[in-house]
């Protein structure tokens, strides 16, 4: 190929994030590496694909025309990886799943009886994570397929695929928390309270408390801190159904609340599953009824 992948995919998740840094934060690589790629891209083209004159890059006429192009010579590379791994008709001898603790138990078991079933010589590994965790495993090659909660873009090596599934997600505090005699609960009242907030390993851009906080990386461990009286949170109610002690956690009546919240399906593009990875993700997608 006469134009380097990377610099092909530094220009179109510098579209999608906005800036240099942002894309450089989300494949993991220094801003000059992203910048220098870029250039040597406008370099073989013959002209530039961003203004730099204002504060961040924005698209040339050029650039806008190329952007189409790029976006398609990057699709099809994902679907020829894709078709090889296919026709090569390849088993993983080790096959690692991360999925959200927002998945219900009920489709977690049936899917493991299945591959088991299936796939009785793979190694079957699951790792649990929330969204940039489960990102960030895919990125680095330690999980193979990954579950998380939808979300409206991903980095450019990461593909996705909306789940005919959702999770219900609620406000919990203990049943000897003074929130739990209320009947009825606005969400500006929360913030008078500690909240107990989903916190990923990842580092990533701060978000403003407005109230005292204590966060855990996992909805499991926000569960037991729940439980223990320690704040409010909100939590899947598969989750509470299934781990909660009887009679410890009580659902607010808030504004807004209970939500459903979609269900994706992800993996690099750049490493695709195999036969067993590929079977998990057709049954996902196809077979796995609505929880």
């Amino acid at each position: 190929m006469r134009y380097s992948p990377e610099a092909l995919t530094a220009f179109v998740e510098t579209v999608s994030a906005g800036s240099f840094s942002a894309a450089a934060r989300r494949l993991r690589k220094s801003q000059s590496t992203i910048s220098t790629a870029i250039a040597h891209l406008e370099d073989d083209l013959g002209f530039a694909l961003f203004d730099r004159s204002a504060r961040q890059p924005v698209l040339t006429p050029q650039g806008k025309q190329v952007l189409g192009y790029v976006q398609s010579i990057l699709a099809a590379s994902a679907r020829l990886d894709e078709l090889a791994v296919s026709l090569s008709e390849e088993t993983e001898a080790r096959l690692t799943f991360v999925l959200s603790d927002t998945l219900h138990p009920d489709v977690l078991e049936e899917m493991l009886f299945r591959f088991d079933a299936r796939f009785p010589h793979t190694e079957f590994e699951c790792l649990i994570g929330e969204e940039e965790d489960v990102i960030d495993l895919l990125q680095k090659g330690r999980a193979h397929i990954g579950l998380t909660e939808a979300r409206e873009s991903y980095p450019t090596d990461i593909a996705a695929i909306r789940l005919p599934m959702q999770t219900h997600m609620a406000i919990y505090t203990s049943a000897t928390h003074p929130l739990a005699a209320q009947s009825r609960i606005e969400a500006d009242e929360l913030h008078g309270w500690r909240e107990l907030r989903l916190n990923t390993y990842l580092e990533r851009e701060p978000v403003l408390a407005q109230g005292p906080v204590w966060s855990a990386p996992n909805y499991l461990l926000l569960l037991s801190m729940a439980v223990q009286g320690f704040g409010w949170c909100a939590l899947p109610s598969a989750l509470v159904e299934e781990f909660a002690p009887a009679k410890t956690l009580v659902q607010l009546n808030v504004s807004g609340w209970p939500r459903s919240v979609a269900i994706d399906l992800v993996w690099n593009k750049r490493s695709p599953p195999g036969t067993a990875g590929n079977w998990l993700r057709h049954y996902l997608q196809h077979k796995a009824d609505p929880v």
